[in-house]
């Protein structure tokens, strides 16, 4: 059970409401995490215009999604491992290897691979991240704009998680065990 209102669009604060509609426009319902963050209007405008920004960055969406599983595991965020699990899957089409190597910090992909390592190391380090740790990045051929997006990623997503545990979200995708990767 949530420890915080789970409100509706209706019940949501006015100036709330242009945002939670756009949210279930584009994925047509309203996921417990949306109704939850409803509860603060200010922080439902920041998160979706981060996001909405962070979507017209250089990373593509499938790295996007592979960041933000490494980070729910390194968070231990079982709503957004199960939330980014089924988005991975559905609109990145990440396979369940993909996923499985995402939420242990790395990635099938090559390219891929470099970013998500480095964003797990910034969770798990809490951005004290080496000089050997921004030069392996960087190696891989990532720019330094998008050394700031990773990053960036990282601390959406920490948002997310650390909401969600403190809310107590219940989740309202496939359930995804939390203790699968290791």
């Amino acid at each position: 059970m949530s420890r915080l209102a789970a409100l509706t669009i209706e019940t949501a604060p006015e100036t709330a409401r242009p945002q939670l509609e756009a949210v279930q426009k584009q994925i047509g319902r309203l996921p417990n995490f949306f109704a939850t963050l409803a509860n603060s209007a200010a922080a439902a405008e920041g998160h979706l215009a981060l996001t909405g920004a962070l979507a017209k960055g250089s990373l593509p969406a499938a790295t996007r999604e592979r960041i933000a599983l490494a980070v729910a595991q390194v968070n231990g965020c079982g709503y957004c491992l199960s939330a980014h699990t089924f988005f991975g899957k559905a609109a990145a089409k990440l396979d369940d290897a993909e996923i499985t190597a995402n939420r242990n910090g790395a990635s099938n992909d090559p390219f891929a691979d470099a970013a998500v390592r480095f964003a797990a190391t910034v969770a798990r380090e809490r951005g004290h991240v080496d000089d050997a740790d921004v030069a392996a990045v960087r190696a891989a051929g990532y720019s330094d704009a998008q050394i700031v997006e990773i990053v960036v990623h990282v601390a959406a997503n920490t948002f997310t998680n650390y909401l969600n545990e403190v809310a107590g979200t219940v989740i309202d995708f496939p359930q995804v065990d939390l203790q699968q990767a290791a």
